[in-house]
């Protein structure tokens, strides 16, 4: 397959040229310019390359790549140990962060649903990022969050009254508690996230609404897989997602 058609597809597949984003979408490090293999995983760190280039993989597609939004643009230390084994490798790396959050099938928020078993009823939020839906069977905080832990094999943070039963759930991936005020706004029992901070946990509280931080590598493993099949089985290529271990 053709690194620039793959990447065409790709980037209308997850609409990126509707997103003000935080990082560039697409391809930001060039390699080869044939793709035969896919590894995929939740960040580009070396771990990730390292392993990718034990696989002989043309392309490396993550949620979290490089050249963040005010970091120092400088090539030095980590960022340049990581640039220059890219290049002596000749791999290319592809990174989508909110189009791939986004997206209403193979993103991040819907594919949470799918592993928590909830159905996804609509997005709202600006770019659509705030999934929604109800619980098949109504659930206290405390045996959804055991739920949980289950499906994410780890454990989460439960913000509020354990007892409290929960029927309509928010949820965001990642570093999302920002909009925790934007999913009160949809009346829901609960919001689920990946991170929590000291201002949250009040306003969790104080509006009776139940907060769960999740994990944010926990709650964003599953778009990037989920793309990364979707372009195998359609351009017949190899992939594997490989699972970096992160507490946070």
């Amino acid at each position: 397959m053709e690194l620039k058609k793959l990447m065409d597809y790709t980037g209308e597949l997850l609409q990126i040229a509707r997103f003000q984003d935080y990082c560039p979408n697409g391809l930001q490090v060039e390699g080869r310019g044939e793709i035969r293999t896919i590894v995929s995983g939740v960040t580009a760190s070396m771990a990730l390359l390292d392993a990718a280039a034990e696989m002989r993989a043309d392309l490396v597609l993550v949620h979290h790549g490089y050249f963040w939004r005010n970091e120092d643009p400088r090539i030095l230390g980590m960022k340049r140990s990581r640039l220059k084994f890219l290049l002596e490798q000749d791999i290319n790396l592809a990174a989508y962060h909110l189009p791939l959050d986004a997206h209403p099938e193979l993103g991040n928020n819907a594919q949470l649903g799918r592993v928590m078993g909830v159905a996804l009823e609509g997005l709202a939020g600006e770019p659509a990022i705030i999934a929604h839906g109800s619980l098949s069977r109504p659930a206290t905080l405390q045996a959804f969050g055991a739920h949980l832990e289950s499906a994410l094999r780890r454990q989460p943070m439960l913000i509020g009254d354990p007892d409290r039963t929960l029927k309509r759930i928010a949820w965001c991936t990642g570093a999302a508690q920002s909009h925790f005020e934007e999913a009160l706004a949809l009346g829901v029992d609960a919001f689920i996230s990946g991170e929590i901070s000291e201002q949250t946990v009040h306003l969790a509280r104080e509006s009776g609404v139940a907060y769960i931080a999740a994990g944010h590598h926990a709650t964003e493993r599953y778009g990037i897989q989920a793309l990364g099949e979707h372009l195998a089985d359609k351009f017949r290529l190899q992939h594997a997602f490989i699972d970096i271990d992160n507490p946070v």
